[in-house]
């Protein structure tokens, strides 16, 4: 008995050591986050085929029409991927406030009749050729990325609380309107997310935070109380007996498909709720279907997945040097963590339902598509870790690496990024227009005027800083332009 104990005890001591030995690699967080987009959207592909094939096969005579769509998607989702890996950093801070601005024109044309396509009372798709696509998934992706990339600027010069929340907070508000008016509230609650963890992790005071935070969620509940099916749901989730063959009938339906499945499940392929039992079992409902086939199994093994992308994400954050790339993925990791746990607390009980769908698993294509452009960007961002440059740029890249040919990433330098911006500061105080040679003395201080107080290659103050103030620098490449540099004011 002590021999086979001692042996066990080795055999976990072997077991860590060499997880840990693993988690030391320098490539590992990028090796991690290609493995659960890998797992979730094969597991996605997987569910969906079985989950839909009774309602396709009973709409239009092919089990696999709405599978061959979300493969389709898939592979889309793919190239997105592979363009995430190898977009420049300098690339996607200059164009994300022109996506984000794009997103938003895309939203309001949605809006508009004859250009946005309407579903059940919703104008959410834009039909573009056999392609429907929903702005509302991509503006989650550029609100991301132009939000980490404003916050990070103006952190780099110390801003005052007004810099910080404008233009941000009332970019994020119009935003979230328009997805109102669609309507689309669990689309609204996403977005909510996203501006929540912008301003947390861009170190927005914690009381300030907290009134934001009260107010959004005001809101979010009085808008649950204003429309019919909204206040419906709930109605149902605080009284679920009232309407069980009505309003409660999905959710309801859920909770069986799960305690169905037991532990073991019945098997891929043999749901029961499925056959019209169940509606949206591909879609909003499909984390049922999972637990009904692959039983308690199944479902540990998507919220592994998931838990290991948390920690993952933020491991990612916290070994970035480059304030962007913390912002980035600290905001990314908790926007489809917060959307994973919504969706999954819905089909359990736990919460009202929304609507908002299991992030790569769940059946819709502009959703698995634009969540594996993300997946690339946090993939991006892992390459850039310290040690993965180092090994990056010693030819430690690796088969995958080399089999995509994928571009070396930048090295970041905070004295760099430090000089590039006492030198975008010197080119703001300059006039437009350069002075003749042979009047050298125009444009100096008159007699008595006072000079400001600087240290050399430091950035002008302006404002007070948070109560959880946090490094930030500005990238190590030239900004020409004054909304870059935070100056727009």
């Amino acid at each position: 008995m002590t021999t086979t104990a001692t042996k066990s005890g080795a055999e976990r001591g072997f077991n860590a050591r060499w997880a840990g030995a693993w988690l030391a690699r320098p490539l590992a967080s990028f090796h991690l986050v290609v493995t659960i987009a890998t797992l979730l959207t094969v597991t996605g592909l997987v569910m969906v085929l079985s989950a839909s094939s009774v309602e396709a096969y009973a709409d239009g005579g092919s089990a696999y029409s709405l599978f061959i769509q979300q493969a389709m998607f898939a592979v889309i989702g793919c190239g997105l991927f592979y363009l995430a890996l190898r977009l420049p950093l300098k690339r996607m801070r200059q164009w994300s406030f022109p996506m984000f601005a794009l997103s938003v024109l895309m939203l309001a044309l949605v809006l508009i009749p004859g250009i946005g396509s309407e579903v059940q009372g919703a104008r959410r798709w834009l039909q573009l050729g056999p392609i429907s696509v929903q702005p509302s998934e991509i503006v989650k992706v550029t609100l991301v990325i132009w939000g980490a990339h404003l916050l990070a600027s103006r952190r780099a010069e110390r801003a005052g609380l007004k810099d910080i929340l404008v233009p941000l907070v009332p970019a994020g508000l119009l935003v979230c309107l328009l997805v109102v008016l669609q309507p689309n509230l669990s689309t609204t609650i996403a977005l909510g997310v996203v501006l929540a963890s912008l301003l947390w992790f861009g170190g927005l005071p914690v009381r300030l935070f907290i009134t934001i935070s009260v107010s959004g969620m005001i809101a979010a509940g009085v808008l649950a109380l204003s429309a019919g099916y909204r206040s419906d749901r709930m109605r149902n989730f605080f009284n679920p007996e009232a309407d069980p063959q009505g309003i409660g009938y999905q959710a309801r339906q859920a909770l069986y498909s799960l305690a169905d499945g037991g532990i073991w499940g019945r098997g891929l392929g043999q749901s029961r709720a499925k056959w019209s039992y169940l509606p949206n079992s591909h879609n909003d409902f499909i984390f049922a279907i999972i637990g009904e086939e692959l039983g308690f199994l199944g479902c540990a093994l998507v919220l592994g997945l998931f838990a290991l992308f948390v920690y993952t994400g933020l491991r990612i954050a916290t070994r970035s040097v480059d304030p962007f790339l913390r912002l980035l993925t600290a905001t990314a990791t908790t926007w489809i963590t917060a959307q994973a746990l919504i969706n999954i607390g819905y089909v359990v009980g736990l919460l009202p339902v929304t609507g908002l769908q299991l992030p790569l698993v769940s059946a819709g294509g502009s959703s698995l598509a634009i969540t594996l452009f993300m997946f690339g960007i946090l993939a991006n961002a892992a390459r850039h870790e310290p040690e993965a440059v180092a090994a990056l740029h010693a030819g430690g890249d690796g088969r995958f690496s080399r089999l995509l040919r994928l571009p070396k990433p930048e090295v970041y330098s905070p004295a760099k990024a430090s000089s590039a911006r006492a030198r975008n500061a010197a080119k703001g105080q300059q006039p437009p227009r350069k002075r003749p040679p042979q009047q050298p003395q125009r444009g100096r201080p008159q007699p008595g005027a006072k000079r400001p107080q600087q240290q050399p290659g430091a950035a002008p103050r302006r404002g007070t800083s948070s109560l959880r103030s946090t490094r930030a620098w500005e990238p190590n490449y030239p900004m020409p332009h004054a909304r870059e540099r935070g100056r727009d004011r």
